[in-house]
């Protein structure tokens, strides 16, 4: 990545919804050489995709934070079984005590626990943790 990718992702995390035009003349390039250098960020995965990230007052639901600890070798044996719950936003690998720390947005209370059952449930799953957030003060996510 040079200095032009650099400022083609600066330009599309303030609005990913510019035109290639205003981003072209932002960064001094043509808009095919802006419109080759997104495909080719998509492509290896730098862009891994574009959001509508909502303020927390447009938003219902539950969201909580699970710490887990699990007994697998690798961490991406059990990581594979979360890609099927499409509330999990989020899923880090994490130091300390447990493994991991999973970001579920659920549509209702009772979802929020059926999904914490279903990972409890598994057998290679030691110990969980759930964290219900009750308050959002900061999210710089969406820059």
């Amino acid at each position: 990545m040079d200095k032009f990718d650099n400022a083609i992702l600066s330009a599309l995390r303030t609005d990913a919804r510019r035109s290639i035009s205003d981003i072209a003349a932002e960064v001094n390039l043509s808009r095919s050489a802006v419109t080759e250098r997104i495909k080719k960020m998509e492509a290896s995965g730098t862009i891994r995709g574009y959001q509508v990230i909502l303020s927390a007052s447009q938003t219902e639901g539950v969201s909580a934070y699970f710490e887990i600890r699990h007994k697998c070798a690798y961490c991406a044996d059990i990581v594979k079984i979360f890609h099927t719950i499409p509330e999990i936003v989020t899923c880090k690998g994490i130091t300390g005590d447990m493994d991991l720390l999973v970001y579920v947005n659920a549509a209702s209370m009772k979802r929020l626990h059926e999904i914490r059952e279903f990972i409890d449930a598994l057998p290679d799953i030691t110990k969980i943790k759930t964290h219900v957030v009750m308050s959002e003060w900061i999210d710089n996510q969406g820059r």
